[in-house]
């Protein structure tokens, strides 16, 4: 999709085109860990049914997944989704077959963890327990760029090129699982300090190889996967990137390396970027309503394909005044959204749109 060169606004609940790939409107449910695949064997549960299939109901136009890793190695946590074999597949074909039926999209986010995987989940249960789980209680050995920890975690094993072409192929393997389970889009989640980011940062990256050193040693690790992935994925339909715009501290990954990928990503066939920052590295974040969108807007001035903005946007004024300036293409609701699963329909209603097809025949007494 091409912006509009008038950069006319565009109504939050109108309908909207991702590619070829039409969404009934611009708010996508951001990509949130559940944590709970309580049989630690990545495959995604009734809870995932019914957490992403209420805002499917709730009238999002794109549900994006959490981080589900392409190898068990890289989750996050033990509790993490995955898609690395065919049990995996046959659940999540139950979830999209569901989001598509009340009028949503879906997208699945694949991820790798890189050294931050293995930690114990961000649960209230686990209240107490941080840091890496330990190989007897279910943990394992985390990789990275290098053998540097992340803060609090043990260190990782540093990848070989060897690995390194592993983790593409893992990519394409997972890519091609997403299609058997019916996902409309794929977002490579290359943000927040997992391992693609930790190989674009230099703050983390200290390789002297070809996969580090400069800018484009540092990216190369990124534009493997995207067009590996994009030649795997099917034309018509979506490939997003999840991009950290940056690092929040000097000398790291930041705004101006940002804009260097992201043309290079729509060149090898990325069709949207969906913004977020930080997370490679400790940093102090002045955390506020739409803290990241200036970073969307930035980016969404550099290329041609459209952009997705997320961080604390919680109201629907809000988000229409997002893409009433331009900033971005599309909004991403998360925290708000695990508040409210049917935060679209509170939206249409304060935006005075009336729209019943935002809701299942079940809940039209409901209707605002």
């Amino acid at each position: 999709m091409v912006p509009d060169p008038t950069d006319a606004p565009r109504a939050l609940l109108a309908p909207a085109r991702l590619g070829t790939l039409e969404i009934r409107n611009r708010i996508w449910l951001a990509p949130m860990c559940q944590y709970m695949v309580e049989e630690q064997d990545g495959i995604p549960t009734d809870w995932h049914l019914v957490h992403l299939g209420a805002r499917a109901t709730g009238g999002f136009g794109l549900i994006v997944t959490e981080a589900t890793a392409v190898t068990a190695e890289g989750r996050i946590s033990p509790q993490d989704t995955g898609l690395w074999n065919h049990d995996q597949v046959a659940a999540w074909r139950r979830i999209t077959g569901f989001c598509q039926d009340q009028g949503a999209k879906i997208a699945v986010q694949l991820a790798h963890a890189g050294r931050k995987a293995s930690t114990w989940p961000a649960l209230p249960r686990f209240r107490g327990r941080r840091g890496t789980v330990p190989e007897f209680a279910a943990g394992w050995r985390a990789v990275g760029p290098t053998s540097d920890p992340y803060p609090g975690l043990d260190a990782p094993d540093a990848l070989s090129p060897a690995d390194i072409a592993g983790v593409v192929e893992d990519f394409v393997d997972a890519t091609r699982r997403a299609e058997e389970a019916g996902f409309d889009a794929v977002e490579l989640h290359f943000a927040h300090g997992y391992l693609v980011h930790e190989f674009l940062s230099p703050l983390v990256n200290t390789r002297t190889d070809d996969y580090g050193g400069d800018g484009p040693g540092r990216r190369r690790l990124a534009l493997e996967i995207a067009a590996a992935v994009r030649q795997q994925w099917p034309a018509e339909r979506p490939l997003i990137v999840r991009l950290s715009a940056t690092d929040w501290i000097d000398g790291g990954w930041d705004i101006e390396q940002s804009v260097e990928l992201a043309r290079e990503l729509e060149g090898v066939g990325v069709d949207a970027l969906h913004v977020s920052t930080g997370g490679a590295v400790i940093a102090d974040i002045a955390v506020g309503p739409e803290y990241q969108v200036g970073f969307a807007r930035t980016l969404r001035d550099a290329v041609t394909m459209p952009v997705a903005a997320v961080g604390l946007i919680t109201e629907p004024t809000g988000a229409q005044a997002v893409l009433d300036r331009g900033d971005a293409d599309f909004v991403a609701v998360g925290r708000a959204a695990l508040r409210e699963p049917g935060w679209p329909q509170r939206a249409a209603h304060e935006l005075g749109v009336r729209d019943a097809a935002l809701y299942p025949g079940a809940y039209r007494r409901g209707s605002w």
